[in-house]
């Protein structure tokens, strides 16, 4: 039986990223399972997900802690459920140097833009309002920068004429749902190797043969 990978979820909002992680989880996509989702806000709709399936959940309050104290907070909680991979699945808050350094190499986040244009908290919009014509998802190792560490994958959507933030943010998502779990599951392989800034993808499978992939999109390689 395969060892399955421990994941601990950042989450500050819906977590419909997080939804797509258990998922691909229970249906024996990935070789990991969700133990702990951690959020920033008492009433984040990820931990009602989390609690649904039975996964352990923490409200780290950071009201009247500085960035440190409430990272020191979350990293005992991530300890003491021997989490091995860290997700970062709609979490509002950067992270600080100090945190990611202790966790670079098996820490991740996804962003809906393709990185590196058009970081921060709203990157589709942004998107929208540059003139792009192609928009995308980027899952990345993170480092001490916000939106900035080596990129894993990435996935390509087109901007339509008429395209609002709401609309194209839809789209994007529907992707995002495929590339974070297909990224975990390399991870979970040991496939996935930093060399400076760059992520080599070893060889192995694809998803791109095994599952059913969003007509239109332009998927990375390794994916």
């Amino acid at each position: 039986m395969v060892k399955k990978l421990r994941v601990g979820i950042l989450a500050s909002g819906g977590g419909t990223d997080l939804q797509s992680i258990i998922d691909a989880s229970e249906k024996g996509m990935i070789d990991a399972e969700v133990v702990v989702v951690i959020s920033d806000k008492k009433d984040a709709f990820s931990l009602k997900r989390a609690k649904r399936h039975n996964i352990k959940t923490y409200f780290v309050d950071p009201k009247g802690k500085d960035r440190i104290d409430h990272e020191k907070e979350i990293n005992t909680v991530l300890t003491e459920n021997a989490v091995e991979l860290v997700v970062g699945a709609g979490y509002m808050r950067v992270l600080s140097p100090s945190f990611v350094r202790k966790w670079y190499g098996k820490l991740i986040n996804i962003h809906p833009a393709l990185l590196p244009s058009f970081k921060g908290t709203n990157g589709q919009g942004d998107a929208l309002e540059y003139g792009v014509k192609i928009s995308g998802c980027t899952t990345h190792f993170m480092d001490e920068e916000m939106d900035h560490g080596p990129i894993i994958l990435q996935a390509a959507v087109k901007v339509r004429p008429g395209d609002n933030r709401a609309a194209l943010a839809a789209r994007i998502l529907e992707v995002e749902h495929q590339v974070l779990p297909r990224t975990i599951q390399l991870f979970a392989e040991n496939r996935l190797k930093i060399v400076n800034r760059k992520v080599k993808i070893l060889p192995g499978d694809s998803w791109t043969e095994k599952y059913e992939l969003v007509k239109g999109v332009l998927y990375s390689e390794g994916y």
